[in-house]
């Protein structure tokens, strides 16, 4: 499954240990997501949590044909641009889910900024490093690709937009930063030391991480 391989990726780059696999909470009923997240209709990708005093339920919604896409096609054996669409959209999802087991493993709490922000790095690292194995050298243009001029839904509340251009922007900056040592060497240990580090800072430092390099 795809989505497996993706959370692989995640956990091997970020040296994780999580107790829980994305496939078992994956759900493509539309119908069952919007009961799920309470949401009148959900996006192809959508991270439900249901949080009480309990704990967290948590389901990973993503579109059944885009799903069946990814087995047809898989990114994780050769990403283009007859699939790279469909692998973001995926690996968001795989991403969020990821971020939010890790800090509630560490009963740590996390924002929607946060999780978007790590996804928008995480789709890029993670898009450059199966370039950079599949490929003799990396696309030139990868960083505009993905960060330039980004598509946003036209039902976003003017607060959910923010988050996301806000997520983008430092997500930009940050990727920017990381792109000659991606060229370099995608699997250096520097790159990776990195990277684990600003995985696990707290929101208010990795926005003063980037601001500061």
């Amino acid at each position: 499954m795809p989505l497996a391989a993706m959370q692989s990726c995640l956990t091997e780059l970020y040296g994780l240990d999580l107790a829980y696999c994305v496939d078992d909470f994956l759900i493509t009923d539309r119908t069952l997501a919007q009961i799920l997240g309470g949401v009148q209709r959900p996006r192809d990708e959508e991270l439900l949590i249901v949080e009480d005093e309990q704990g967290a339920e948590v389901s990973l919604f993503l579109e059944q044909a885009l799903v069946e896409r990814l087995e047809q096609d898989n990114p994780v054996d050769s990403l283009s641009h007859n699939n790279l669409a469909d692998f973001l959209v995926a690996f968001e999802g795989v991403s969020h889910f990821t971020y939010f087991a890790f800090k509630a493993s560490k009963d740590e709490c996390v924002s929607r900024l946060e999780l978007e922000l790590q996804a928008e790095v995480d789709k890029f690292v993670a898009a450059a490093l199966l370039l950079a194995r599949q490929y003799p050298r990396l696309p030139p243009r990868l960083h505009e690709w993905l960060f330039s001029a980004p598509r946003l839904h036209d039902d976003l509340s003017d607060e959910e937009a923010e988050r996301y251009n806000r997520a983008n922007h430092y997500a930009a900056r940050y990727c920017q930063r990381l792109w000659p040592s991606l060229v370099a060497d995608a699997s250096g240990d520097e790159l990776r030391h990195e990277l684990r580090r600003f995985y696990r800072l707290p929101r208010p430092q990795k926005i003063g991480h980037i601001e500061a390099g």
